[in-house]
This record gives C-alpha cells, structure tokens and sequence, in this order.
C-alpha cells in the first residue's frame, strides 16, 4: 500500500496563520463536495507550524481534492512563488506481513 502525500513549505514572509486559514476553506469546500463525515474519514492532514509546512495526504478521492482546493486558494492568497510543494511518496506494509 502506499500514501501520496504532498508537502507544502511557506516562505517565512507569508503569514502562516493565514495559510491555516486557508485550509480550513478547504477543507470546509471538501465537505461542500463530499460531505463533512467523509472528509472527516479520508481527507488527512498535518500541520507543523515550527516548520511552516502543512502535509495532506492525497491518496483518496476525497484527499486530492483537498489537496486541490487547498493548492488553488494559497496560489491565489499568497502567489505561486510564496511556498513550495513537494509530492512525497510513501510504501506501507500491511500489518501482520512477512518479512
């Protein structure tokens, strides 16, 4: 199984408490979409203000629209230039696998 997470990294000049701002219309568009239940079940993501980055996890129907809306409102809001996005690629074993 593998998750396809994208992380977002903000320039120290973009307001970060904007950018959480921003997720959260989002994340309120997702549920406008799909319903707040199934966001709250498939639309994961992160948030690390230290670091200025927020991760969202895009292996869903319901994550790449978040990941979607979430890119289009903090391209609009701040420029593309303000923040970079790394798509981040990750291998999970099941549980109970052999080795």
């Amino acid at each position: 199984m593998s998750a396809e997470l994208y992380r977002y990294s903000f320039a120290p000049t973009v307001s970060f408490e904007e950018v959480e701002a921003s997720l959260v219309l989002a994340v309120m568009a997702a549920e406008s979409l799909h319903g707040q239940a199934q966001v709250r079940l498939d639309a994961a993501h992160a948030l690390d203000v230290d670091k200025r980055r927020i991760v969202i996890d895009a292996a869903t129907p319901v994550g790449r629209d978040l990941n979607r809306l979430f890119l289009g409102f903090v391209s609009r809001e701040f420029g593309e230039d303000s923040f970079q996005v790394d798509r981040i690629q990750e291998r999970h074993e099941p549980q109970g696998a052999a080795a």
